[in-house]
């Protein structure tokens, strides 16, 4: 009752597991990924000692193939089971094993393998192979795009629960200090993969660098004033939206930067954000009406313009 995404980008030598599953906390027990070997997802009663087991042998040198037929000769229970593996140095390899409930398959691509089990349908694997093909982007954004489309084909035929990303690139932690460069979980919610993105935008913004623009540009009319309510419904600011966006909005947008932990991005380039990004963002759906996931979509929006580093 679970698919999932494999994959590698060779520009960025960024790996990772996306999944979804109507089981709690899938993003506990699938996903293994480290960038100095590749990422393997362990699925259909799944077996999580073949995570840091597949991880040790793409890291020695073995490719995705003999992981795999490895750590499945060495179980009883493999045809049970389904694992994907990528390795670091483009190998790419997956079984689905002869007694995972059906629907049951897998399918693989020059850079990433998809899997699912206990699926609506067949059409739930090749959505995900072809979305993550055409999908511009960066790898979580284009794994994210994955689970979107197989769960839109079908996908798990019991149902949501329950997502997880994982992407690992050298020095992509916080500071630089490991390879964790994307790491988000949602264990159990009604609509698993749209909070997993929600999410992912705010981790995004908080956590991954972007490269400095040529230019930036400042707020004004509509768009100044739309900011201004936001920021004042917030409590950040009390003067006027006249969608004159001077001093007194700046410091308040400031404010808003220091108490969401954005400093990864300068004022300048957080109003230069919203002036790009304000037009293609969600409408808020916040309890309060104070339209914070706007003002947070509309900033992850304008940020993607601009590569990660």
């Amino acid at each position: 009752m679970t698919f999932s995404i494999v994959a590698r980008d060779p520009e960025t030598r960024a790996v990772g597991v996306a999944v979804q599953s109507k089981f709690v906390g899938v993003g506990a027990v699938v996903p293994f990924v480290a960038a100095d070997a590749g990422a393997v997802a362990t699925q259909s009663f799944a077996n999580v000692e073949y995570g840091p087991k597949g991880l040790d042998m793409l890291r020695r040198g073995y490719d995705a193939e003999a992981v795999v037929e490895t750590l499945t000769a060495g179980d009883a229970e493999a045809e049970s089971r389904q694992v994907g593996v990528v390795g670091r140095n483009g190998s790419v390899a997956a079984f689905t094993g002869e007694d995972c409930l059906d629907v049951a398959g897998d399918l693989q691509g020059e850079t990433y393998t998809v899997q699912g089990n206990i699926l609506e349908n067949e059409a739930t694997l090749s959505a995900m192979a072809e979305t993550f093909e055409s999908t511009d982007g960066g790898l979580p954004e284009r794994l994210i795009a994955a689970l979107y489309a197989g769960n839109e084909a079908g996908g798990d035929a019991r149902g949501q629960q329950s997502a997880a990303l994982y992407v690992a690139k050298p020095e992509g932690g916080y500071d630089g200090g490991n390879d964790r460069w994307v790491d988000v979980r949602v264990d159990d919610h009604e609509e698993p993969i749209a909070e997993l993105e929600r999410v992912f935008k705010l981790y995004d913004v908080t956590l991954l660098e972007r490269a400095a623009p040529d230019e930036t540009r400042e707020l004004s009319g509509e768009t100044a004033a739309a900011v201004q309510e936001t920021l004042a419904a917030l409590g950040f600011y009390d003067g006027p939206a006249d969608g004159e966006f001077g001093a007194d909005s700046r410091a308040a947008l400031e404010e808003f930067r220091g108490v969401n932990n954005f400093e990864n991005h300068s004022v300048p380039v957080l109003e230069d954000a919203l002036v790009r990004g304000w037009e293609q963002a969600d409408e808020p759906d916040d309890a309060d009406g104070s339209g914070e996931g706007r003002l947070v979509d509309a900033l992850w929006h304008g940020l993607s313009r601009l590569d990660r580093v």
